[in-house]
């Protein structure tokens, strides 16, 4: 149950897509004074040391991060994600990377909450111990008071039962983030079945899903399944880096599904997704995918790839 760390998959193709979305996502919620949720159900550990044990087994940063970090003709949104892991490196080496509750963290205003998520034990204490070192560095150097506990609470506990009660919040706007592992292959029927309870309890919500693209039949439904849930309108983005190995089992594709997107993101991600392709892509199978629709009649925007 708990085998999943991804400390081994920190910076991949995947999590720059995810956090590269995440922090747009954001930004727009930014524009306006309201405050609102960021809701985060399999959190993490919040931080990775990209010179770890697990990290360097695997160097899946290699294929995220890293063709990235030196570039100087990176489009503006590309490089307001970068800049947020060039100042988390202050010595200018990339040594660590951010999670997503962190981007959150430090995308999102004084007034704006978090509330975190996760259920393995050992990631649970890590994003524990890590947030309330941030808090503490933030608090030291003037950025903001330490409002552990008010602004930024953690949970060990199931995020899927836990987003339930956290629905609607005070406020009437949330950004939810939802990335399992999906090693269990329930975790695509969870997903489902989340989100149709959300979308009963607050259907003006903006609902972010990371999936992974694999050979199992649940991963290759899962997209045109979310395409059919009640929401006034969707967006669904993937980057696929390599061609697919003959044995089926390296990541090499990953998607972002977001219920109700701004109307800002499909057009930025027009011009943003073939530099990813350019840059991140490894051989000639790599192009991404750009689609939307309204409402449950899953009516198919231009998809794009390249």
């Amino acid at each position: 149950m708990f085998s999943y760390r991804h400390a081994f998959h920190a910076g991949n193709h995947a999590d720059v897509l995810k956090h590269f979305v995440l922090i747009q996502l954001l930004k727009y919620l930014n524009q306006k004074d309201v405050a609102y949720s960021y809701i985060d159900t399999h959190a993490g550990a919040g931080v990775y040391a990209l010179d770890s044990a697990q990290a360097t087994k695997t160097a899946e940063f290699e294929t995220g991060i890293a063709p990235l970090w030196e570039r100087d003709d990176l489009p503006a949104p590309l490089a307001e994600y970068v800049q947020v892991i060039k100042d988390m490196n202050p010595s200018g080496k990339m040594r660590y990377y951010p999670g997503s509750p962190y981007c959150a963290d430090i995308v999102a205003r004084e007034q704006d909450r978090l509330r975190l998520f996760e259920l393995h034990p050992a990631d649970a204490k890590l994003l524990d111990e890590n947030f309330r070192k941030l808090e503490q560095h933030a608090a030291a150097q003037g950025k903001r008071p330490a409002t552990r506990g008010k602004r930024v609470i953690v949970n060990r506990a199931d995020g899927f039962v836990g987003l339930k009660a956290l629905l609607p919040p005070p406020s009437r706007r949330a950004l939810v983030l939802c990335d399992p592992p999906y090693e269990d292959k329930q975790d695509y029927r969870k997903v489902m079945d989340m989100l149709n309870e959300a979308l009963k309890r607050f259907p003006g919500g903006t609902y972010a899903v990371w999936y992974p693209l694999l050979q199992r039949i649940e991963a290759r439904n899962f997209a045109e399944r979310m395409k059919h849930l009640p929401a006034a309108s969707w967006l669904n983005v993937t980057l696929c880096v390599s061609t697919p190995g003959p044995d089926g089992i390296a990541l090499h594709t990953s998607g972002m599904f977001i219920v109700n997107p701004p109307y800002t993101l499909e057009p930025m991600l027009k011009q943003v997704m073939p530099y990813l392709v350019k840059v991140l892509g490894r051989d000639a199978g790599a192009k991404f995918t750009l689609e939307s629709g309204e409402a449950a009649t899953a009516r198919k925007g231009g998809a794009r790839s390249a």
